[in-house]
Formats: C-alpha cells, sequence, structure tokens
C-alpha cells in the first residue's frame, strides 16, 4: 500500500469513530473527550450534536477521497495536490495550537486536546510524507 493508502486509511478510520459517537450516543462523546455539555445535549437528544460530529466525519471522508485520489485508488478531484497541502497544513495546525494555546487557556490543557493534538499531529505527518513521494 501507498503512503498515500495509509494517509486515507487514517482518514477513513477518524470519520467511522466519529459516525460510532454519534451511534453510540452520549457515553461515546464522554470516552472520546467531545465534553460534559455535548455529552448532555445527546443526551437531550439536541441536534447540535450529531450535527457537528457528522460535519466532522464528512470532511475526514473528503480528505480520505483526495488521498485515495493522490494515491490512484479513486477518480480524480479537483487540484489534489493544492488540497492535500491545505489538508496537511490543516493536521499540523489543528496539532500545534492546542499545545501552543495550553500555558494560556485551561481549556487547551485538557487530556482530549493533548490526546488529539498527538492524534492530528500523526496524521500530519502521515499526509506530508506521502506529499513528499
Amino acid at each position: 500500500m501507498s503512503a498515500w493508502g495509509w494517509a486515507a486509511g487514517l482518514d477513513f478510520l477518524a470519520a467511522a469513530l466519529h459516525v460510532g459517537i454519534v451511534i453510540g450516543g452520549p457515553s461515546w462523546y464522554r470516552f472520546f473527550g467531545a465534553g460534559e455539555s455535548m455529552a448532555r445535549m445527546a443526551e437531550r437528544r439536541h441536534a447540535w450534536p450529531t450535527v457537528v460530529t457528522l460535519t466532522i466525519a464528512s470532511g475526514l471522508c473528503v480528505f480520505g477521497a483526495y488521498a485515495m485520489t493522490a494515491g490512484g485508488y479513486f477518480p480524480a478531484l479537483p487540484k489534489p495536490r493544492e488540497a492535500l497541502m491545505a489538508i496537511t497544513a490543516l493536521y499540523t495546525v489543528r496539532a500545534v495550537v492546542p499545545l501552543l494555546l495550553s500555558p494560556m487557556m485551561a481549556s487547551m490543557r485538557t487530556r482530549f486536546m493533548f490526546v488529539s493534538s498527538l492524534i492530528c499531529g500523526v496524521y500530519a505527518i502521515a499526509h506530508g510524507m506521502a506529499l513528499a513521494h
């Protein structure tokens, strides 16, 4: 499997986990660190947690589709190199900014922010390595 295949697999895995959170309900929102307010809204069957989580999942699927295009596994999408550079930059920013803000903002010092920043860093590295090939 190519580096793009691995990057796409990570994108689709993250998307599937987000869909799983919606299906799993409030306890999954809590377990994955979405915050107590999101879990409570999910308990009340408020639409917002589902909308936010499925929007993220949809974006991750688009990221995966672009990675699949770059790997030659998927039909061509517009401007794949530019899109993948933007995707890699987005993962990088998401990985780094919370860590930089954590000394100043308590909301950036949660376990969720730390772990998700590490995960996004791995995703950024995977996409960056694929771009380099």
